[in-house]
């Protein structure tokens, strides 16, 4: 691909036919709302789950972020985000995906049960570069808390992305 070539824009929350359209291996560029969430958020949202039968605050048909935020600085509203390594939430995310995640944002390799998951319901894990938490919270323009504040940087915060690296790792939707 030449250098001079933009990667294509995803709008989030994900659109199932933009879903279909990414091919596992592209760059791509993250525009929009995504959902952060990490181990006890996973959890807390899972007991929400299994007590109401659907996903708190609004969450089908998002996007999830597993990343941890830094406090905010200069002028940002963190000072670094960078990406969870994605197994550790693979004993939660197919029950997520089944009840409405679309999308999946973390670094590393995901189990066969997620990949299975992705292909039951059309669902799509993104990977982006570790180690990169600073540069990476440069393209986060808004956050606002949502819940779980006593969870401190597990909390479930709702971010608004602009330009954020990302690559396509799995594509149950790809046809």
């Amino acid at each position: 691909m030449p250098i001079n070539d933009e990667p294509p824009r995803l709008d989030l929350p994900p659109d199932d036919s933009q879903l279909r359209l990414l091919k596992v291996g592209e760059e791509i560029r993250l525009f929009g709302t995504v959902y952060t969430m990490r181990d006890a958020g996973h959890q807390r949202c899972l007991d929400y789950l299994s007590e109401h039968g659907e996903l708190p605050f609004g969450l089908a048909g998002q996007a999830l972020f597993y990343a941890g935020p830094t406090p905010a600085r200069a002028g940002r509203p963190f000072g670094a985000i960078g990406p969870t390594t994605a197994a550790r939430m693979d004993g939660f995310a197919p029950q997520l995906y089944e009840a409405g995640i679309k999308l999946t944002l973390a670094k590393g390799k995901r189990s066969e049960a997620v990949a299975q998951a992705c292909k039951k319901t059309g669902g799509v894990y993104l990977t982006t570069v570790g180690g990169a938490a600073a540069l990476l919270g440069r393209h986060v323009l808004a956050a606002r808390l949502i819940a779980w504040a006593d969870l401190g940087p597990e909390a479930l915060y709702q971010l608004e992305l602009a330009d954020f690296p990302a690559w396509v790792a799995i594509n149950g939707s790809e046809r």
